[in-house]
Order: C-alpha cells, then sequence, then structure tokens
C-alpha cells in the first residue's frame, strides 16, 4: 500500500511540476516567435488596412497599405501609390501581430523589381530623396539607384538616400 501511494504522491509532483512548466515554455516559445518578426512580416499583415509611416526624413505617409514585400511597402491614397523602402521607415501604426511567412515570390521582389515596373510603364513620379524632391520619370534602374528623367536631364539617385516614390500625384 505503501508503495501505491508513494508512487502516487510522485505522480502529481511530476504533473504539479510539468503544468508549472507549460505556461513558462508557451511563454518562452512566443518570446522567441517575437524576436524573429521582421517589420516588413507585420506589414503584410496589414494588407488592405490603414497604416501611417514616420519616414527617416521626417515625413508622414499614410494610406491603405496595397502591398509589402521584405524590401518594401506600398500605400494607397486615392490615385496616389507611395513606394517606400523599408530603409526609410523610421516608425509605424498601428500594427499588429506577425502575417504567415512570406511567399518565394515576396522573398524575391526587391525594391529594384517595383522601381523596374515604374521605368518600363513610364509613369511620371515624385520622388522623394534625403537631398530633396525630384519630378520626372524613370529611365534606369541599377542594382542600389537608379537614373530619373527630369526638366534638367538625368539625374541618377541612391537607393540609400531614397525615402518614397509618388505616382498618381
Amino acid at each position: 500500500m505503501r508503495w501505491d501511494d508513494l508512487f502516487a504522491d510522485l505522480q502529481a509532483q511530476f504533473e504539479a511540476a510539468a503544468d508549472e512548466h507549460v505556461p513558462m515554455q508557451v511563454a518562452e516559445l512566443a518570446e522567441a516567435e517575437i524576436a524573429t518578426t521582421m517589420l516588413p512580416d507585420r506589414w503584410r499583415a496589414r494588407r488592405g488596412e490603414q497604416l501611417q509611416v514616420r519616414l527617416r526624413d521626417g515625413s508622414d505617409r499614410d494610406g491603405l497599405v496595397s502591398d509589402a514585400a521584405q524590401d518594401w511597402l506600398v500605400l494607397a491614397r486615392e490615385a496616389r501609390r507611395s513606394l517606400i523602402p523599408r530603409s526609410a521607415v523610421v516608425l509605424a501604426r498601428p500594427l499588429g501581430p506577425s502575417a504567415p511567412e512570406p511567399t518565394r515570390v515576396e522573398r524575391g521582389l526587391g525594391l529594384g523589381h517595383v522601381l523596374r515596373a515604374l521605368a518600363q510603364e513610364h509613369l511620371p513620379v515624385v520622388v522623394h530623396t534625403i537631398a530633396g524632391t525630384y519630378r520626372g520619370r524613370l529611365a534606369r534602374v541599377g542594382g542600389d539607384h537608379c537614373d530619373l528623367v527630369d526638366a534638367r536631364g538625368v539625374v541618377t539617385i541612391a537607393w540609400s538616400g531614397l525615402v518614397s516614390v509618388e505616382s498618381g500625384t
């Protein structure tokens, strides 16, 4: 009889210890998942919803998240579309939890892909940089820069200075 009581007591202690560890394990897993979440993951979760971003030049953009990838975000407000490089975003609100993992296509669509598409369409754009604003048409897109044809000729813009590219304004 004592053996049965002993094993029952051990079993109860084990179950109590396991129950105590479950919340800790859940919390540790949640923290680990949050630590791997990137800002674009949270943008993708806001597709079709309002978002406001403050950019590194101090300006704000807002609109519906119409598209988002690892390196960029597109906000739509009426006819205006703002293509915003990830590197230009300082803060965003409101953001909720992360979206599901990006698809292979979403991971592969870099800033250059979107800029090349704009260049092929010959759309008039307004390019905001940390050095000023330029109006014209994108002519050529390299791996880290783009050429914009404006009224004075061609200006080459390094992506590192890019704040946003807007069309429909």
